[in-house]
């Protein structure tokens, strides 16, 4: 509990600053991701989506009779 009791010590702007500067790396790391995936070639194939779409479990639902 230690770090927890850190940030609520430090100022309201400073634990702002903290937010959106992980906030910026999380949106960042997102972003090259994407363009790494498509310079090294990796974006999948619409043969890849499809047997993505034969393996996901099909749900189907029942209504109950009334009792």
């Amino acid at each position: 509990m230690a770090v927890w009791q850190w940030f609520k010590s430090i100022p309201p702007r400073t634990r702002m600053i903290i937010g959106v500067g992980i906030m910026a790396y999380a949106g960042a790391g997102l972003y090259l991701s994407d363009r790494a995936e498509e310079r090294f070639g990796l974006t999948p194939t619409e043969k890849d989506r499809e047997e993505l779409r034969k393996a996901m479990p099909k749900i189907a639902t029942f209504e109950k009779r009334g009792q």
